[in-house]
């Protein structure tokens, strides 16, 4: 059974920083592209930041410069580093995994609320 589990969420002052991480168990983590997405109320899923099996990464425009993404394939876990964070970051962050191969495999987190605000 395939699990993404995201934590790290909470609330933040504007300006702070918080890491999220997502654990993955049930799939072979290396061969899978991490991404984060988010989704405040009333909007669409937002694509935030990738980072690809073999290590590229990518981000929004609106993140750039402020987020990071990285992977730890021992530990089976993708990470959102999150820095100088802004109330309109408010959102919850999703985990998903994409297969980097050519079967059409994907998983979903659950999701973790990141609220910015003083």
């Amino acid at each position: 059974q395939v699990q993404l589990v995201e934590s790290g969420g909470g609330l933040v002052q504007p300006g702070g920083s918080l890491r999220l991480s997502c654990s993955a168990s049930g799939i072979t983590f290396s061969l899978f592209h991490m991404n984060w997405y988010r989704q405040a109320p009333g909007n669409l899923r937002d694509l935030v930041a990738t980072i690809t099996s073999g290590g590229d990464t990518g981000y929004a425009d609106f993140v750039k410069g402020r987020f990071t993404i990285s992977r730890d394939n021992e530990k089976n876990t993708a990470y959102l580093q999150m820095n100088s964070l802004k109330p309109e970051d408010t959102a919850t962050y999703y985990c998903y995994a994409r297969y980097s191969g050519e079967v059409n495999d994907a998983y979903w987190g659950q999701g973790t609320q990141v609220t910015v605000a003083s």
